[in-house]
């Protein structure tokens, strides 16, 4: 049975990482499509740039790439479908029309709540929503535009960041301003990360033996950007995220939650254009300062939170503080959440960069909420299972009254599913 290549796309300010999926199109919409390969390009903003690629047994791990070639999102997506058609143990993907979906992680996405197609409309509503999100957005559409030049039979799909939080109730998702501004503004909470807590709430589900639809979690996206969510019966009942990404936790180089007239005491020039605009995205030195400027960055000069970590152990005052920051937040809304499921919680779950790798931080975490019946394991969480996909470190037949899991989140295998289930309604029309 001939199967089909869909790409799973997602682009930062400064790295384009592609995965390459394989499904078969008379398949049942509920099967999941098969992972072949993995191609990232990062250092695009301080070159030379470097590529990684795995596929299956074959590796490639830092390899620099010609300034010339490749120094842009543009020429980077190039460099990667001629890497990807070119490796002859990659026999699915031998010509950039094989291609028959590119889905691609805007994070930014407004008041959509599912996958669309994007055509010439729907380009310019999420060029519009730009505004709204202009240091996230504009990657994305820059490689929307390079799939249309280079993969022209591809239909290239949005999946929005912020969709898994349409369910937010009312009271969580406004803010305390005139609401005649507001609903013209579009000015609420939408939170972001969604691709990954719907990734971890089906998985969980899974993992548990029990139905999404009664699941409840408190789940944390610890990465370089970090955030908490508060599920209820399988929906986002709470985010700690709001109208951008910068709100909530801090991250590494976000300022997270501050006191909003704290800006204008930090410069006087907040409502200025910062040098890092470009025509078509106007972006604040307000903005540059706490999205770009603060964080771990600013706190301790790196963004690396395992050398904070490690650091903090050894006694460095700067990213004790770092780290202590980071588990304060963190616990504020793991408590806030637990009141909000009055209790009933079936897991706390770790996920993202920090998440998965971070011992000290979990450990630090739980700690803090053991009041709450929280408790792991030590062996179980300095070595959780490398293999599974969710792995249980919470206390055996101890102190722990919930469980603590460590999900292996995949935010680009969550896009390839999702529009393996509704490929025929996605599809562009022949």
């Amino acid at each position: 049975m001939p199967s089909n290549v869909i790409l799973s796309i997602n682009a930062g300010s400064s790295s384009l990482k592609v995965s390459v999926f394989s499904y078969h199109p008379h398949a049942p919409s509920s099967s999941h499509p098969t992972p072949l390969a993995t191609i990232q390009v990062t250092g695009l903003t301080a070159p030379p740039a470097t590529l990684r690629y795995d596929r299956g047994d074959h590796h490639i791990k830092s390899q620099p790439l010609p300034e010339t070639d490749v120094n842009s999102q543009e020429t980077a997506y190039e460099y990667i479908i001629h890497h990807l058609t070119s490796d002859a143990g990659l026999p699915e993907l031998s010509h950039p029309d094989d291609i028959e979906f590119a889905c691609h992680r805007v994070v930014h996405g407004g008041d959509y709540d599912k996958p669309v197609r994007i055509d010439r409309d729907t380009f310019h509503r999420l060029e519009e929503l730009s505004d709204l999100a202009p240091l996230h957005n504009a990657g994305a559409l820059t490689i929307v535009k390079a799939v249309h030049d280079k993969c022209p039979q591809a239909s290239n799909i949005a999946f929005f960041d912020n969709a898994f939080h349409h369910t937010l109730p009312e009271a969580a998702r406004t803010y305390a301003i005139d609401q005649k501004v507001a609903k013209r503004n579009k000015l609420r909470k939408y939170g972001f990360h969604g691709l990954s807590y719907a990734f971890i709430t089906r998985s969980v589900a899974a993992h548990l033996a029990v139905p999404a639809a009664e699941l409840n979690l408190i789940a944390l996206h610890l990465g370089s950007g970090a955030s908490a969510c508060c599920i209820k019966g399988g929906t986002s009942i709470d985010t700690s995220m709001g109208l951008t990404p910068l709100d909530g936790l801090p991250g590494a180089t976000r300022s997270g939650s501050v006191d909003p007239s704290l800006i204008f005491h930090f410069t006087h020039d907040a409502g200025k254009l910062s040098p890092s605009s470009a025509k078509g995205m106007h972006i604040t030195e307000a903005e540059e300062i706490l999205n770009k400027k603060s964080g771990w960055q600013a706190l301790t000069g790196t963004t690396d939170f395992g050398a904070i970590s490690a650091k903090a152990e050894q006694g460095d005052a700067a990213c004790r503080l770092a780290f202590d920051i980071f588990v304060d937040r963190i616990t504020d809304f793991v408590a806030a959440y637990y009141v909000k499921l009055g209790g009933k919680v079936d897991a706390l779950v770790f996920a993202g960069g920090i998440g998965e790798k971070g011992a000290q931080l979990r450990r630090a975490v739980v700690e803090k909420v053991a009041c709450l019946g929280f408790a792991v394991d030590q062996g179980r969480n300095e070595r959780p299972d490398g293999e599974a996909v969710v792995t249980d470190i919470g206390e055996e037949g101890g102190s722990s009254k919930h469980r603590v899991l460590v999900c292996q989140t995949d935010e680009q295998a969550e896009m390839a599913r999702e529009c393996v289930q509704d490929a025929d309604g996605l599809r562009r029309p022949a």
